[in-house]
């Protein structure tokens, strides 16, 4: 259940962000929009969304740092600087094997949680970093930090609805760790296999229609023409149902709305972390009446799951391309026969 609640917070609120106006100095490495960075007289400043940071050269590379969202665990690992880490909150959602090994070891430690961090323990570890989405409600915490001298870095990669704008965010964290070569290497690396996986699926002679996410409660919370769900879609030279909106958050509905914008839908995508088209339809029995439940293809986003951690939101977070390649397989699967699907699994 947890799961599925952190799968409508990232539908939902993660995704509402509206991009902010570039900056118009060259000197800025764009991540995004709403993220730059530059080095200049020995500093490095950060732009992240509302924050503004000036990390002295001395602060820089971080030795220790603290994780309190497992997204960003994505970034660091595929640097290969889990050793850095020194903590995480909500270990049972980290997918990666090395991150849980070191836990295991006791060379990362248990932080606490979303609902409480155990910030007497934070300011005892003393890490030169911790890195987290900013969350209003947690206001106090983070100031407690900072009154004890902990460096508190808000990052918000999951506002990004570009998908090569989310994985950018690594250049940032080779910066972070003087990695800045490895990071730019492997962003343009992800960058091509996106763009050569683009220009195959525009070779698709078909074009299918896709309905996305799911229903909680009574609302569907349809992903925005102009998403992260949306552009990989389109990407992948599929039709979304919604292509014509042109809203970069989720829009909520009725059953009744997208049933009436269901007819013919071929495949529903991002349908929660179901383990069967019998567990869904238990779940909400609306389904049953849709055409592409009984007729269509159905793919859920638990193809690597680990009891509560999902890699979807982990290495996902960095991998566009892997994402990308996956819906091109579910789509076009005759443009990629050898592939099988990394993140995404199909549903019985």
């Amino acid at each position: 259940m947890k799961q599925r609640i952190l799968l409508l917070f990232t539908v939902v609120a993660l995704i509402s962000c509206k991009r902010e106006q570039k900056i118009s100095s060259s000197d800025w490495t764009q991540v995004s929009n709403r993220t730059q960075f530059k080095e200049h007289d020995g500093l490095l400043e950060l732009k992240s969304g509302n924050f503004t940071y000036n990390f002295k050269q001395n602060q820089t590379p971080f030795k220790k740092v603290i994780l309190l969202n497992a997204s960003m665990a994505g970034y660091i690992a595929e640097l290969g600087a889990e050793d850095l880490i020194i903590g995480v909150s909500s270990p049972e959602y980290i997918y990666s094997e090395k991150i849980q090994n070191l836990l295991k070891e006791g060379k990362i430690q248990n932080v606490g949680s979303e609902q409480k961090y155990d910030v007497e323990k934070i300011i005892s570890m003393k890490p030169d970093a911790i890195f987290t989405n900013y969350i209003a409600s947690f206001d106090n915490a983070y100031q407690l930090l900072k009154n004890n001298g902990i460096q508190v870095v808000f990052l918000d990669e999951y506002m990004e609805q570009l998908p090569l704008e989310k994985t950018a965010y690594i250049k940032l964290f080779g910066e972070f760790f003087g990695k800045e070569k490895e990071a730019e290497a492997k962003y343009r690396e992800i960058e091509k296999n996106y763009s050569d996986l683009k220009k195959l699926a525009s070779t698709a002679k078909e074009k299918p229609v896709v309905l996305a996410n799911e229903m909680y409660g009574d609302v569907w919370y349809l992903p925005g023409g102009k998403t992260s769900v949306a552009n990989y879609i389109t990407d992948a030279n599929a039709s979304y149902i919604m292509k014509d909106n042109k809203d970069e958050k989720s829009l909520t509905m009725s059953f009744e709305e997208v049933y009436s914008k269901s007819p013919g839908v071929q495949y529903w995508v991002n349908a929660g972390s179901h383990t069967s088209k019998k567990e869904m339809l238990g779940t909400n029995p609306f389904y049953g009446k849709l055409d592409v439940f009984n007729k269509g293809k159905i793919y859920t986003i638990a193809g690597k799951e680990k009891r509560k951690a999902n890699d979807f939101f982990e290495s996902g977070a960095v991998r566009a391309d892997l994402i990308l390649k996956d819906y091109i397989k579910i789509f076009h699967p005759e443009l990629l026969p050898e592939y099988k699907l990394t993140y995404m699994k199909e549903l019985q």
